[in-house]
């Protein structure tokens, strides 16, 4: 039986979901190999890397990725035709990703879509293309097996990945605290300014203005910022420096570890809503995006809330401040509130209580790992 298996992960948050994976598809069979796109992360799994993810989202940051992205797909194209994995996993990133279906389907090779394309939120139609390009769908929201399901597509709700990573955090808040180089009996703010480029452009600077405003009202507070692994320190020097000078930890990776010793979060819109509402951090949910890019999302996105923690709520239970209402003055506001008002603190606490047991104990990387091996034994 062929043994090989491509993973395409084209950006941070899905490179972390293809380690994960990789590392449960040993744990199946150690004899097992994996080629793919991804990062440092999956190349540290043992994966042989064709292409290197990219850092870029929205529309007309996309632009600037564009020769890179055709450069990857070229040596896909050649790897799929000459060396046949047998089974394509895809890993969110769709526009990429439907490219890479359609070269793997024209081979006759199965596909496994793992954290699918966002369609309930905006392109519906896009589920028939996923229909006609996927083998199986493993998805990480609850609500969206029903919507595969009426499409008849082989669908499966396996939990999310970044549960695992929580789970995996042992020990006091004290004692991780002092691990981490902070006091221990001192309170602890979170700042998660995103994992992409375009995202950390934008936001370090509002997160340093937030941090004056915060520094005068709190002065007993620490401040820890966990940066993407994959993120070039050197392209963010000044802002950086800036907020070390003003006392913020600035770690690499560790993400879940900062938010699991923090009392509260302000948390860039993305994964790591979710991954605090697992944590029970609570939080404030911001975003900008280039303004072009907003206006057009406005027009297409169908969504009442941005963030995946009040999307699985269906409700506003965390403020979200978009674009231009994400200012500094109105984040502090919603920050005071949240240190000051117990009962909506502990409101917030309660729903992500009921999101983390929705999620606890399924293991989805294990479990998307047997979902390959069954696609590998019907087709060999």
């Amino acid at each position: 039986m062929n043994k090989e298996v491509f993973i395409s992960a084209g950006e941070p948050s899905g490179e972390l979901y293809g380690a994960h994976l990789v590392r449960a598809l040993r744990s199946v069979d150690p004899d097992i190999r994996v080629s793919g796109v991804g990062g440092e992360k999956m190349r540290a799994e043992g994966v042989r890397l064709l292409g290197e993810i990219t850092g870029t989202f929205g529309l007309v940051e996309a632009v600037s990725s564009l020769k890179h992205l055709r450069d990857t797909m070229r040596s896909i194209t050649s790897y799929l035709r000459e060396e046949r994995p047998s089974v394509v996993v895809l890993i969110d990133f769709p526009d990429f990703n439907f490219k890479v279906a359609k070269k793997a389907k024209a081979q006759g090779i199965p596909v496994l879509y793992y954290v699918s394309p966002q369609i309930w939120a905006w392109r519906s139609k896009r589920i028939h293309t996923m229909k006609k390009l996927c083998d199986r769908v493993a998805v990480i929201l609850p609500f969206e097996e029903e919507i595969y399901r009426r499409e008849g597509i082989p669908v499966e709700f396996v939990g999310h990945p970044i549960m695992e990573d929580v789970e995996q955090i042992k020990g006091s808040k004290e004692f991780l605290r002092e691990e981490m180089g902070l006091s221990p009996e001192r309170g602890v703010l979170a700042l998660l300014p995103g994992s992409r480029e375009s995202e950390l452009k934008r936001m370090l600077p509002l997160y340093r203005q937030v941090l004056s405003l915060f520094k005068e009202r709190y002065q007993a507070y620490q401040y820890i910022l966990p940066l993407a692994e994959g993120v070039d320190e050197k392209r963010f020097n000044p802002e950086l420096s800036g907020l070390e000078n003003e006392g913020v930890r600035i770690i690499r990776g560790n993400a879940s570890k900062a938010m699991y010793v923090s009392d509260f979060g302000l948390i860039t819109s993305g994964t790591a809503t979710l991954q605090a509402a697992l944590i029970g951090l609570p939080m404030v949910v911001v975003y900008k995006v280039f303004p072009l890019t907003y206006l057009i999302g406005r027009l297409i996105v169908d969504v009442k809330h941005i963030s995946l923690v009040n999307i699985l709520a269906g409700e506003g239970v965390v403020r979200e401040l978009i674009q231009w209402d994400a200012t500094a003055e109105n984040i502090m506001k919603e920050l005071d509130r949240l240190i000051l008002d117990d009962h909506y603190r502990r409101y917030m606490l309660g729903v992500f209580d009921k999101i983390r047991q929705t999620y606890e104990g399924r293991n989805p990387s294990l479990r998307v790992a047997r979902i390959i091996k069954e696609l590998m034994e019907e087709g060999r």
